[in-house]
């Protein structure tokens, strides 16, 4: 089968494409279609997810051959023209939601869905603002956000290129990076905002926690700024603020069947068309290294999707 395949550890540039054998084992055997690629795969320069039509699988698993699936395969292998998944971490894919749009939602939309839903505890008529608004993770939230209650969403963005790309993923205001507090303290008349979103930590998270309303909650997601940063506690008591983690893939391996209850949720949304399917940047598996470097360059717009197949 073909593959992409880290030849040496250097990054993106080293991932390369070649014929590999098929992998052996136990559990639910996929061909797959596309592959999904997130900012851990630019650090680990691994695939980390798939999705595609089960070929085989375990007589009590819960998906039968010539099924449409999503899964997880957590670290590698992702990139390739077949995987083997753990039966727990495959679910079948809506008919609506073609296999590209498949591999763009499953690990950043569940992300999100934890995030917003569970650690981030978003009530109906809230305000969430996210960085890094038109990446994986921010256009997701920008879907989802909506749906689970909030009634604005404020993205943040580096430039107006990126602007466009959160616009057309539903956010209701967009500013700058550059001097977001103002702007969101402008937005607000002054309040600030009930959730933020980080993906991005670096040197703007001090001005996420005052863009933060009373008991407002800054939810910590991931440090593709680079830099990871320290928090004074003192700010959290002046506003009655929090700041939570959201470690998805944590929660997963010490919560059986979480998995399993969150894309229930996500499938009926997405089923029932009240949560529209991604529309990702699709790339060839021939240029499987631009994608990934895609994210680590920051010119990736919105989620970004290996075409395996078809």
């Amino acid at each position: 089968m073909r593959a992409a395949r880290v030849m040496r550890l250097e990054g993106p540039d080293a991932i390369e494409v070649s014929e590999i054998d098929e992998p052996s084992g136990d559990g639910v055997v996929v061909d797959v279609y596309a592959a999904g690629v997130a900012f851990p795969d630019a650090l680990l320069s691994r695939g980390l997810y798939q999705y595609g039509v089960v070929r085989s699988a375990p007589a009590d698993s819960h998906v039968r051959p010539g099924d449409r699936v999503t899964g997880l395969t957590m670290i590698g292998g992702g990139m390739a023209e077949t995987a083997i998944l753990d039966p727990g971490r495959v679910f079948k894919l809506p008919d609506n939601v073609s296999f590209e749009a498949g591999a763009g939602l499953l690990f950043n939309d569940l992300t999100v869905f934890f995030a917003l839903s569970i650690r981030g505890r978003l009530q109906a008529g809230e305000t969430v603002l996210v960085h890094g608004a038109a990446g994986g993770i921010g256009t997701s939230t920008l879907r989802i956000a909506p749906v689970l209650g909030a009634s604005r969403t404020i993205a943040v963005v580096g430039n107006a290129d990126k602007a466009e790309i959160a616009t057309a993923a539903g956010a209701t205001d967009v500013v700058l990076a550059d001097g977001f507090k103002d702007a969101v303290k402008e937005l607000t008349d002054g309040r600030g905002v009930d959730i933020v979103m980080d993906p991005v930590g670096g040197d703007r998270f001090t001005d996420s926690l005052r863009s933060l309303a009373p008991a407002g909650r800054l939810l910590v997601v991931g440090f593709t700024g680079g830099e990871i940063p320290t928090v004074k506690v003192n700010r959290l008591l002046l506003n009655n603020i929090d700041v939570v983690g959201v470690g998805w893939g944590a929660w997963g391996l010490t919560h059986p069947g979480a998995l399993e209850e969150q894309w229930t949720e996500l499938e009926q949304l997405l089923a029932s068309g009240r949560l529209p399917a991604p529309e990702p940047e699709v790339y060839p598996l021939d240029e499987a290294a631009a994608a990934v470097a895609s994210l680590e360059n920051r010119t990736a717009k919105g989620k970004v999707v290996v075409r395996v197949r078809g």
